[in-house]
C-alpha cells in the first residue's frame, strides 16, 4: 500500500504484545531469571549487616537526614549526637517503596533478595541492549550478557552485599539504562533523570554525562550548525533535579552544599592515613592503577589453590573478556564516546583514597565497566553487520573469545566462595 502525493502515509499499527515478546524476549527474560536464582544462590547465607540504604529509606519517609541508629564503627560520620550515611543517596530513594511497605529491618533481612533482583536486572537490561545495539544472534547475546554478569565485579557485589556493593548495582542499572534509551527511543530527558540518579548513586558517574550529551549528537556533533540543542536542554534538564537535591542533602546534613560527608567519614587508622594524604589525590594513582591491573592473587597448597588479598585482583584475571572491546568500530564516533565515557568516569577513581577494600577484583571499576562492556557489544553488531552484507550470519564470538569469557566466568565463581572466606 502507498500513499499518494499531499496525503498522510497510512499509519502502521503497533506491534502487538505477542509479536514484541518474540523467541528473543522469551530467552531474555529466561536468561534473567536464571541469573537471579544463581545471585540469590550466590548470596543468601551472607549477612553484611550493613543495610543502611534501608534505614536511611526510612529516615526519608519520617523527614530525616540522618539514622535513628548506628550500624557500625566505620564508614559512618557522627554530627550532633546523630549517624549519617556518608554515601550518595539515590539507591535510598530507590528502596523507599518497599521499606514503605515492610520497614526497614524487614527490608534489610530481605536484603540478599533484594540485591539478586538489583543485579539480575543489570543482566536483563544488557541483554535489551544487545539487541538495540544490533547484535544478531541469540548465542552472542547470551556470551556478552555472560561476561558483564558473571566476569565483572557485579557478582562479588551481589554476593558480598552491604551499604557500599548495593550502590554499585544500582549505578549498574541506571547506566545500562541510559546505554538502552540511547540505542532506542534516545529520550533525552529521560537520559538525563537517569544520569543524574546515577551521580547520585556513584559520584564518578557525573562524568558520562558529557558523553551522554554526545552521543545524543550523533553524526551531527561535527556540524555545529545542527547541533542538538533542544535534546541537549532537555539532558541538562533531566539531571538538574539530582543537582538540587545533592545541594540540598549536604546543606540540610552538614550546612554546606559542598560537604558531601566522605571527608568526614570514620575510618581505620591505616585508611585515615590514606585519608589525609588528600581525598582525591595523584597520591593514589599508582595504588588503585596496581589493584586494578596489576595485583596478583597468592598460590596456595589448598582449595582452591589461590587466595586474593581483599586489595584487589587484576581486572586481566577477573574480566578477560573485555578485551573484546578492542575490536569495537574505531571509525565509529559512538565507539570512541563510550571509550571516553569509560576513561573519564575512571579518572576519579584513579584519584581516590580508598581504593575499594575490601574486595576482590577492583570493584570500584564497575562504574566505567558498562562503557567498555558496551563496546563489546558494539564490537560483535559490526561483525555481525558485515557477515549479514555477505549473507551470512552466525555467531561472531568465537571459541578463542568465549574460552577467555568463561575463564573469567570461573575467576567469578571464586568470588563467591571468598565472599563468605576473605576477612
Amino acid at each position: 500500500m502507498s500513499s499518494t502525493p499531499g496525503t498522510l502515509a497510512p499509519v502502521t499499527a503497533r506491534a502487538t504484545f505477542a509479536e514484541r515478546f518474540d523467541r528473543a524476549a522469551q530467552v531474555g527474560v529466561a536468561v534473567t531469571i536464571l541469573a537471579a536464582l544463581v545471585y540469590w544462590l550466590s548470596n543468601r547465607m551472607f549477612d553484611a549487616t550493613r543495610g543502611d540504604f534501608f534505614y536511611l529509606a526510612d529516615a526519608f519517609l519520617h523527614g530525616r537526614v540522618w539514622l535513628d541508629v548506628r550500624l557500625g564503627y566505620q564508614d559512618v560520620i557522627l554530627q550532633d549526637g546523630h549517624p549519617y550515611v556518608p554515601f550518595a543517596p539515590f539507591p535510598a530513594v530507590a528502596l523507599m517503596p518497599i521499606v514503605a511497605l515492610v520497614g526497614p529491618a524487614v527490608a534489610d533481612q530481605w536484603e540478599t533478595g533484594i540485591n539478586a533482583a538489583l543485579a539480575a536486572a543489570s543482566v536483563g537490561l544488557a541483554w535489551w541492549f544487545t539487541g538495540r545495539a544490533g547484535v544478531r544472534s541469540l548465542i552472542d547475546r547470551f556470551w556478552l550478557v555472560l561476561l558483564l554478569g558473571f566476569s565483572t565485579q557485579i557478582w562479588w557485589v551481589t554476593t558480598r552485599g552491604g551499604v557500599w556493593h548495593t550502590g554499585h548495582l544500582v549505578a549498574t542499572i541506571l547506566t545500562m539504562a541510559c546505554l538502552v534509551e540511547l540505542w532506542g527511543s534516545r529520550r533525552a530527558w529521560l537520559i538525563g533523570l537517569l544520569a543524574g540518579a546515577a551521580f547520585m548513586t556513584r559520584a564518578p558517574l557525573a562524568f558520562a554525562i558529557p558523553f551522554y550529551a554526545l552521543l545524543l549528537g550523533g553524526d551531527r556533533i561535527w556540524e555545529p550548525r545542527r547541533w542538538p540543542w533542544r535534546a541537549w536542554v532537555e539532558l541538562a534538564a533531566g539531571v538538574l533535579p539530582s543537582l538540587v537535591f545533592f545541594f540540598w542533602y549536604n546543606a540540610a546534613r552538614f550546612g554546606s552544599p559542598l560537604e558531601s560527608g566522605y571527608a568526614l567519614a570514620l575510618l581505620p587508622e591505616w585508611l585515615e592515613n590514606q585519608r589525609k594524604l588528600g581525598l582525591f589525590s595523584t597520591a593514589h594513582i599508582g595504588m588503585n592503577l596496581e589493584y586494578l591491573f596489576v595485583k596478583m592473587p597468592r598460590q596456595i597448597a589448598e582449595f582452591p589453590f589461590f587466595r586474593p588479598d581483599g586489595l584487589g585482583m587484576s581486572i586481566f584475571i577477573t574480566s578477560p573478556g573485555l578485551l573484546y572491546a578492542s575490536r569495537a568500530p574505531w571509525r565509529s564516533s559512538r565507539t570512541w564516546w563510550l571509550a571516553g565515557a569509560a576513561l573519564l568516569v575512571l579518572i576519579p577513581t584513579l584519584l581516590y583514597y580508598g581504593g575499594g577494600w575490601l574486595q576482590y577484583g577492583y570493584r570500584y571499576a564497575l562504574d566505567s565497566i558498562p562503557f567498555v562492556w558496551a563496546l563489546c557489544v558494539l564490537a560483535a553488531a559490526g561483525a555481525a553487520e558485515r557477515l549479514a552484507k555477505l549473507g551470512v550470519e552466525r555467531p561472531v564470538i568465537g571459541l578463542g573469545w568465549r574460552l577467555l569469557i568463561a575463564l573469567g566466568v570461573l575467576v567469578g565463581l571464586g568470588s563467591v566462595y571468598w565472599a563468605y572466606n576473605l576477612k
